[in-house]
């Protein structure tokens, strides 16, 4: 199952950039903004069955709009 392939994602609720989903050292996956920086929360896994489960799981929050922002200056 090639899971970018399986998960679409709607644009960044707070400009309208496209969204990147990232796994970070086999450990978690999270959705990113390309343009602004937004992004989900980490969303962890331990095994091989719920690594798939767990990159769903990023992607319903980013399309949920569930997303946070750092602006600049803060």
């Amino acid at each position: 199952m090639d899971i970018y392939k399986e998960i679409e994602l709607e644009d960044c609720p707070y400009c309208g950039g496209p969204g990147l989903l990232e796994e970070e050292n086999d450990w978690c996956w999270y959705v990113m903004c390309l343009d602004c920086g937004s992004q989900t929360a980490s969303i962890e896994f331990k095994t091989p069955e719920e690594r798939i489960e767990s990159a769903k799981k990023a992607a319903l929050l980013w399309n949920l709009r569930k997303v946070v922002r750092a602006d600049p200056g803060e």
